[in-house]
């Protein structure tokens, strides 16, 4: 993997992260996602 697509991918990680912190305990269970998952939700994303 080249450099400026390991740097995307890592501010891509780093923006969902960030938004999904940003939401409420509700509306992340209305999503299925557990506040203690955020970071693997965020890895899949890049994925």
């Amino acid at each position: 993997m080249n450099i400026s697509r390991s740097y995307n991918n890592w501010r891509k990680y780093r923006q969902t992260v960030y938004e999904l912190n940003l939401m409420s305990n509700r509306e992340l269970a209305d999503l299925g996602i557990a506040r203690s998952d955020i970071r693997s939700v965020a890895r899949q994303a890049v994925r």
